[in-house]
């Protein structure tokens, strides 16, 4: 079997075909195309296929994660969007939420909604919370709103009625009557995208999904044209926040799944990397040409949460825009190595501004006109000049140098390295300090989790990022590189459903939660129909729970087999034991709910993607065939002559001590002063962070 993955990012596009009869495997990145995705997509494709000596039409699976649609919410792009709802809730985006994420700040910006008020338009009807009618749908409210929102000439329209997750029936006839008088418009429908409790979360979810819906829409029929002219005529998947894999079909209809689907990848990645070294509690950390995330592996399973935000300001929860689909658990920060340097009040700034793929940093020289972190680390040595993705990019050194000084240096009278010092340290703490949210702050200790590096910059920063906060292992990954395309190819088909309904576990529940999961089960089959995918399929279900009277709930993993008068106890158990494990105390006396619940299908395809004999030795040089050149460490206050190996020549085991730099095709990983590397059999590199050298918190 032959699959190939690629993972569209903001600065490159990476590419992995896996070979399963032969074990061979090819690797590719080229720059992004941001303005038009297909073309650099289209274009690696070309260049790997003719590199493995095959065409498209041999190729059993494509995999693909891309950002299309996060960037178009970030950046505002998205389509013009209306929104219907409830007569009294039209100022509901608006408003949000009571709580702010700033208690104190006067001035405080909320996020801004996708959609303009002047879009939102009110229909007269009432269901409640049981779904019961309480006002029937006025008809003439709702053709006077359809007729205003076909003037507005929009290309999407979202529908959110309140307590439609109870009784979708007042939205349906609403969605019918717009795709019976305009049927050329994108129309989502809140009690499909999200049917859950609190509608500000639920309104923003089903807004988002319009608001992205015709891009994504036309981007994937673009994209399936283009491969299907070139002889592919077998499975295409998209990857979804939640890290499973769907069908274009499904993503067309469903875009709001895959707004975090590289990020995701990447926890994957991390999570099998890690499992497969012998660790099951990782972090992981993904430095791009952009942005940075973080996320984490809590015993051997990526961690994911009900909902997530984008946009957010500064990590703070509540400070941007609400999405109510599973997601793996993500912190991402402005810090890639394309972010762009500068002075700002006399410090070192960062960030979030990026010189993308173009023009890049100016090492590349594409016209690139502002220092970078990549600048940064190419001036200290840290990357190759001529070495840069695998050749393919001569670096400018001496032009980056010139901007340095200029920009960086002289404004702050520093020496050239230690500006250069200063935007490698600044970028690195900005995100020690998201690196503190996802592990400290989220009550996961540092000392017992390893650290999964990968991306084009991480393995540059992961040492000294570990370091800081006390993390005694890092894992540097093969082709850590490409490292979500990589996580792509370990990802299986996933199908998830939920729905909302307040049920106190005690007398009969268990019969209602039976009646609960089996309509969810029924609504998963409608979309493993539109999967196509055949194979065994692992059902989970899971619960959002509470004690009655909270006012938020923790997600619980519910009990598999039948469900009878035992079941009650069960579900007890299971709550008890995840609020313990988060809270660190139990309410003897309260009574508990279950709120959300949720089916999850994997199709499993027992594939074993790990296995590349592109690490052995063979064919490389010793380890005594080595290069050095000059790096400057701050432990030393000057450019030392460092060694520095082809990671291909690094035999399995074999331990060498710090400092030193191991370079790939596709990144190079910095090896401090005091700590060792190793390569494991599989050809990932084990660093161990120096005892003597961790952090005050580690001690």
């Amino acid at each position: 079997m032959i699959r190939l993955a690629f993972d569209i990012g903001g600065t490159f596009t990476d590419f992995v075909l896996q070979d399963y009869k032969t074990q061979k495997s090819y690797f590719l990145k080229i720059s992004s195309t941001p303005s038009n995705p297909e073309m650099a997509v289209l274009s690696g494709l070309n260049q790997l296929i003719k590199k493995a000596k095959m065409t498209l039409a041999d190729v059993d699976a494509i995999l693909h994660a891309t950002t299309i649609a996060t960037n178009a919410v970030l950046e505002r792009k998205g389509a013009s969007t209306a929104l219907i709802t409830t007569k009294g809730f039209r100022d509901v985006l608006i408003i949000g939420r009571q709580k702010r994420y700033e208690t104190y700040d006067l001035y405080i910006n909320k996020p801004r909604p996708l959609v303009e008020r002047k879009n939102i338009f009110e229909v007269l009807e009432r269901t409640d919370y049981d779904g019961s009618i309480s006002t029937p749908l006025d008809t003439a409210s709702v053709d006077e709103a359809v007729k205003k929102i076909i003037e507005l000439n929009v290309a999407s329209v979202a529908i959110s009625l309140i307590h439609s997750y109870a009784n979708p029936s007042h939205e349906d006839v609403i969605r019918d009557t717009i795709l019976r008088r305009a049927p050329q418009l994108s129309v989502s429908v809140s009690s499909e995208i999200s049917p859950k409790l609190r509608e500000y979360e639920r309104t923003n979810t089903a807004v988002a999904n319009a608001y992205v819906q015709p891009i994504l829409d036309r981007y994937i029929a673009r994209l399936e044209s283009a491969l299907a002219k070139k002889g592919f005529k077998n499975d295409l998947f998209i990857m979804q926040s939640n890290g499973g894999l769907v069908s274009p079909k499904i993503a067309r209809h469903y875009p709001i799944r895959v707004v975090e689907s590289g990020p995701a990848a990447g926890v994957l990645m991390g999570g099998v990397v890690g499992e497969r070294v012998g660790e099951k509690h990782i972090i992981t950390f993904d430095m791009g040409g952009t942005t940075a995330k973080l996320g984490a592996v809590d015993n051997g399973r990526p961690a994911i949460s009900p909902t997530f935000e984008i946009g957010h300001v500064q990590f703070k929860k509540g400070s941007g825009l609400p999405i109510n689909v599973p997601s793996v658990e993500l912190i991402e920060i402005g810090a890639g190595g394309g972010s762009i340097a500068s002075v700002n009040m006399g410090i070192i700034s960062i960030g979030p501004e990026s010189a993308g793929a173009n023009p890049g940093p100016i090492c590349y020289g594409l016209g690139g006109k502002h220092p970078t972190v990549t600048d940064a680390n190419v001036i200290l040595g840290y990357i190759s000049p001529d070495g840069f993705n695998s050749g393919k990019i001569k670096l400018d050194v001496e032009r980056a140098r010139l901007e340095m000084e200029t920009q960086i240096a002289k404004p702050l009278n520093l020496s050239l390295e230690r500006a250069a010092w200063g935007v490698h340290a600044v970028a690195t703490k900005n995100m020690e300090n998201a690196l503190r949210i996802v592990s400290i702050e989220r009550g996961r200790d540092p000392r017992k989790y390893s650290m999964v590096a990968f991306g084009g910059a991480g393995p540059l920063h992961a040492s000294r990022l570990a370091k800081e906060i006390g993390i005694p292992k890092v894992i540097i990954p093969f082709a850590a590189g490409l490292g979500s395309a990589i996580g792509l190819l370990e990802a299986q088909p996933k199908i998830d459903m939920s729905t909302t309904e307040l049920v106190n576990i005690k007398g009969f529940a268990y019969s209602r939660i039976a009646e609960i999961f089996d309509e969810l089960e029924q609504r998963i089959k409608k979309d493993l129909d539109r999967l196509g995918v055949k194979g065994d399929c692992e059902v989970i279900r899971q619960a959002s729970m509470r004690y009655v009277g909270q006012g938020f709930e923790i997600p619980v993993d519910l009990p598999s087999g039948y469900i009878g008068p035992s079941y009650n106890s069960l579900i007890k158990s299971a709550f008890e034991n995840a609020y313990l494990k988060k809270h660190k105390f139990l309410d003897a006396d309260a009574e508990i709910e279950g709120l959300d619940w949720t089916l999850i299908a994997t199709i499993t395809n027992n594939i074993d993607s790990h296995n590349n004999n592109d690490h052995n030795t063979a064919h490389f040089a010793s380890l005594n065939d080595q290069r050095s050149r000059p790096v400057w460490f701050p432990e030393m206050d000057d450019f030392i002559d460092t060694r520095t190996i082809d990671r291909r020549a690094l035999p399995v085991d074999k331990i060498l001590t710090g400092p030193a730099l191991v370079e790939d095709a596709d990144c190079t990983t910095l090896v401090l002063p005091n700590d060792t590397v190793r390569k494991h059999k599989l050809g990932h590199l084990i660093i161990e962070i120096h005892p003597d050298k961790l952090s005050e918190g580690r001690k």
